[in-house]
Parts: C-alpha cells; structure tokens; sequence
C-alpha cells in the first residue's frame, strides 16, 4: 500500500488537525531543539543584516526596496491592501490563510498598531478579535472609545504583521523590515492623530526598541505623530496585576485627546 499522500489529502489533514487545536507536532526521531534554535538566531541575524544593510539576496532583488515602491505606489488604503496581497516575498504569507490588514473606523483619531495576528485573527482576516481583543474593546471602551463608532470616539486598528507567524512566534527582523514600509504608509493614508503601540513587536517596528514594561505609558513621536507605547492585552491576560498600570495609560491616552496632555 502507498504511504505517501497526495498535496490535497495531506493539506487536508492538516486542516483538520488545525481545527482541533493542534500547534505542535512531534516526529519520528527525535529533534536537538538547542541546535535548531541556535541555527534560528544565525538565520534571523543574517537576514536582518541583509534587510538593514541593503544587501541583495539571491535574486538580486532587496524585498524591502520592492515593499517601501509598492507601499509608495499606493494612492487609498483599498490600494495598499491590494499591494500587500501581491507582495509575495514574505515567507510568512504562504502559511497564513488571511490578510489581517484593519478595522475600525478610517479617520479616526487613534490608531492602535497591534503585533501580528493569532489564530482566532488569521481566521477571521481583522486584528484582535480572539480573547486578546476582546480585553483590548473593554480596555477602550473604559475612555470611551470604541472600533465600532463613526465619531470622534472611534478607533482604528491594524497590526505590525499581516499575517500569522507559525505557532504565534515573535516575527523576525527581517520579517518587520519588510512589512515596515506598508506600516508607514499605512499609517500615513489612515490620517489618525494619535498612535497605540500594543506591545514590544509594535515598539521594536516603529520605535526601533524593545522592553515594553520600561517604554510603556511614556509618550514619543512616531511617524510624526504623538505615540503611546501600552502592554499588550495579551500580556494583561497573563499577567492581570499590570492592568493597573494599564488603566494609567488609558487615562493618558484619554487625557490626550481631550488636550489636556
């Protein structure tokens, strides 16, 4: 009998074994996981050198140069969605079964830029709708702001990433390098006037740093627009003792924009 499956049978297999809830799978023999993620580190420093330095790759072709020429060459934001859909040189797209590209309001004052999708988001092609955005719409709602409104009280949402790294790993540099020239123009065609940056994967992007614990509720400029790095409802789920500071920030962000800051 024939052991080996056709690409349909296999992909479907694996689908389902998605849809169970599986994130791990073990092989036949076993892995030297210290080995593998040194290897990682050594692949990661490489491409970030290549993305940072300029470098060609194999091609011939800097796929940040290609990203920064297509991000430039969109007029809306329907035609910058429409660019990162045919971008093509991130790896990660290939896994990803959505284009997590926003939600929310267009024109609103704040703009909240999350990390990268998970499941629940990569399913449903919108940031943070699984339990992590669900906190994030309490968390708002406490300032009176909400991705549902049409007023001066309506948010709007997109994340570093548009698509989900494997197991819901941290996205590579060489991976934001890429996605960092549609950040910036999406941020530009979205016009808002005020910036969240959920997490340490949004603060290395913009900011060009990480530590989130030490960067959050202090205001900086990013994109040229007033930014408050916060923790990530993610992070608060595991760590709810840090909603206080949470709740700090979320009166800055209120007392911001009602010019009181």
């Amino acid at each position: 009998m024939d052991s080996q499956l056709d690409w349909h049978s296999a992909r479907a297999l694996l689908e389902w074994q998605v849809e169970l809830g599986v994130t791990e799978t073990i092989s036949d023999t076993p892995v030297n996981r210290y080995d593998a993620a040194a290897e990682a580190v050594a692949a990661a420093a490489t491409a970030a050198t290549i993305a940072v330095a300029g470098a060609q790759p194999a091609a011939g072709m800097d796929p940040v140069d290609l990203a920064r020429k297509a991000a430039a060459g969109a007029a809306d934001l329907s035609s910058l969605e429409a660019a990162m859909a045919s971008y093509g040189h991130c790896d990660l797209q290939k896994g990803a079964r959505n284009l997590v590209f926003c939600d929310g309001h267009v024109g609103a004052r704040v703009m909240v830029i999350g990390e990268a999708p998970g499941r629940d988001e990569d399913l449903q092609g919108k940031p943070f709708v699984g339990k992590a955005g669900q906190l994030l719409d309490l968390m708002l709602a406490a300032i009176g702001l909400a991705r549902d409104r049409h007023d001066d009280r309506a948010v709007y949402i997109t994340n570093v990433m548009p698509w989900r790294p494997p197991q819901n790993r941290d996205p590579t540099p060489a991976e934001i390098a890429m996605m960092l020239p549609f950040l910036e123009r999406h941020v530009a065609l979205a016009q808002p006037e005020v910036l969240v940056l959920m997490g340490n994967v949004s603060c290395q992007a913009v900011l060009g740093k990480r530590g989130i614990t030490r960067l959050r509720g202090q205001w900086t400029k990013a994109f040229g627009l007033p930014a408050l790095p916060m923790l990530h409802p993610a992070y608060l789920l595991r760590q709810p003792v840090a909603k206080r500071d949470t709740w700090d920030d979320l009166l800055a962000l209120g007392a911001k924009l009602k010019g009181q800051a």
